[in-house]
């Protein structure tokens, strides 16, 4: 089932979501539900919050992996970083400059509770720490420069603003 994506301005994507506990058909579920909710919108990755539950739980895809990390923790990442451009299904049309490592480690769960470890780099890796940063509350506006972060707000209001005359 296609779940409904939250977007800017709503005050679960500022929030940090909780470890999960239960493994069970209902994450399991969760986790099918945000695959497809992804491809429908054409995203590369999502993480829980942004569909309205606050748990820690992302999935993403690239070609055609497809992956899903319960309770995903970052243990290392490269010194090597690199800014590229980044955009999210919760603000869309919305583009703006990140710099983030260019490999990291990621650890968790998949949805049946087994355990997950990758080494990832490039697209992939920059995919994890986008979500992670959902599911701790943070978007890609907390994460760029501020000349960037003024002309997204400013683009935001001014969409509103249109919408409402």
């Amino acid at each position: 089932m296609v779940l409904d994506i939250r977007q800017f301005g709503d005050p679960v994507l500022k929030s940090r979501a909780t470890p999960v506990k239960e493994f069970d058909e209902q994450l399991e579920k969760l986790a099918q539900d945000m695959l497809a909710t992804m491809r429908e919108h054409e995203g590369v990755g999502l993480a829980a919050n942004q569909v309205g539950r606050l748990k820690r739980i992302l999935v993403a895809s690239i070609e055609d992996d497809e992956f899903v990390i319960v309770n995903p923790m970052i243990e290392d990442w490269s010194e090597e970083a690199a800014k590229e451009t980044e955009g999210c299904l919760s603000i869309p049309g919305i583009q703006v400059g990140v710099e983030r490592p260019t490999a990291i480690t990621i650890s968790g769960s998949d949805a049946t509770g087994n355990p997950v470890r990758m080494e990832v780099t490039d697209l992939l890796a920059r995919v994890f720490q986008h979500e992670v940063d959902h599911l701790d509350g943070v978007t890609i506006l907390e994460r760029t420069d501020r000349e960037s972060r003024k002309a997204a707000m400013r683009e935001l209001r001014e969409r509103l603003l249109a919408q409402k005359s």
